[in-house]
């Protein structure tokens, strides 16, 4: 016997629902960042090195979940606006570490507008936010195994 709803319509996927999602909210994301000059990927660098100063590339990497190799070309654009420098980590010599310069810890006093801005944008509350955070944080972890 078959469903009165068709399981397979494109309406109903959630893979279809996140991308689209995703793809918006990026995209929506790009002229609040391009005043501080940084794409939406540069920024996730910038908020985990915000969080804690300075960090590995294998730590950065985690934080993301990101593939270092696809963090490196991120990291390189980002020192050469300034923003962090690269150099031998002094605990391990094969790990490199990422630090900010004072151009990317200043960088983060304009940064803080931009969560309200996009919750704005969005038409999304403070809890609007919390909930929609929770909601995704399930899928991520179920995925990642945690």
């Amino acid at each position: 016997m078959e469903s009165s709803v068709d399981s397979l319509l494109l309406e109903r996927q959630l893979c279809f629902a996140l991308s689209v999602a995703s793809r918006s909210v990026v995209s929506a994301y790009k002229p609040v960042l391009a005043p501080l000059g940084l794409t939406h990927p540069q920024y996730l660098v910038m908020l985990a090195l915000w969080e804690r100063n300075p960090r590995t590339v294998k730590d950065i990497s985690a934080a993301l979940l990101l593939e270092p190799a696809t963090l490196s070309p991120l990291l390189k654009r980002l020192e050469s606006a300034g923003f962090i420098s690269r150099s031998r980590s002094r605990d391990d010599e094969r790990a490199l570490a990422i630090e900010l310069t004072d151009v990317g810890r200043a960088l983060r006093a304009k940064a803080l507008t931009v969560p309200g801005t996009m919750a704005e944008k969005l038409g999304l509350s403070a809890t609007d936010i919390e909930a929609l955070h929770v909601t995704m944080t399930r899928p991520i972890a179920a995925t990642q195994g945690r």
